[in-house]
């Protein structure tokens, strides 16, 4: 039975899923590092910041072939971290979670700054006063800091999510093109944009990577608003 001309294809539907797997994964991968690393630069005070926050923000800058290459000579077979995965039977190399390890990489910047931002917008009186009246660090990060900063933690979450949903240079140079593995929205898009006559793929794959996009940034924006507000009131 012929698909109508709109329809999407079993395909294109593994394509889609296979874009929010990744994607899915480098948000949860990125979390912890970038939560780390935004910390670090929000209260730290210690010699090599600023060339961490270099670091931190150099995918933003680099044209995005030489991140994947960079990735190819850590995480390839011959790199060292890729030596270890191999041994370990965890390889990467050409392999969904090599994309999601590609779009981790690209998508860790904007989450570090929008946690970073929330997390120098919290009122460090309040934490001060906690601590006078007996409350010990954990509790005052689990009680005052955290409830702050969530809604830039989730904005940076959804943020590192939608970032990882347009991941297309590091990857195909890292992990390659390949159909049911590797192949998220942005490759599909590309390797049917070299065929003739698949313009109806195109279009397709265009507006739901458009709409997808879009959803993640609306709820950003909702999520952000909402806690936002339950923070005031608490």
């Amino acid at each position: 039975m012929a698909l109508a001309p709109n329809s999407i294809s079993p395909e294109e539907w593994g394509i889609i899923w296979l874009s929010l797997k990744v994607s899915g994964a480098a948000m949860v991968a990125t979390l912890p590092v970038g939560f780390a690393l935004a910390w670090a630069l929000a209260r730290g005070r210690f010699p090599g910041r600023v060339l961490l926050d270099a670091l931190v923000h150099l995918p933003l800058v680099l044209p995005p072939v030489v991140t994947g290459w960079l990735l190819l000579l850590g995480f390839g077979a011959q790199g060292l971290a890729g030596r270890w995965l191999v041994a370990m039977g965890m390889p990467v190399m050409f392999r969904w979670t090599g994309a999601a390890l590609a779009a981790s990489v690209m998508a860790l910047p904007l989450m570090v700054r929008a946690i970073r931002l929330s997390l120098e917008s919290v009122d460090r009186r309040l934490e001060a006063a906690a601590r006078t009246l007996g409350a010990s660090p954990l509790r005052v990060f689990a009680t005052i800091t955290l409830p702050l900063a969530l809604p830039g933690v989730l904005a940076g979450m959804v943020l590192g999510f939608a970032r990882s949903l347009g991941e297309f240079g590091a990857t195909i140079t890292f992990v390659s093109n390949i159909p049911g593995e590797t192949q998220t929205l942005p490759l599909a898009i590309y390797a049917a944009l070299q065929v003739p006559g698949q313009e109806g793929i195109v279009t397709r794959l265009a507006l739901i990577s458009v709409g997808l996009s879009l959803a993640a940034l609306v709820a950003s924006e909702v999520l952000t608003r909402r806690m936002g507000m339950r923070a005031h009131v608490l």
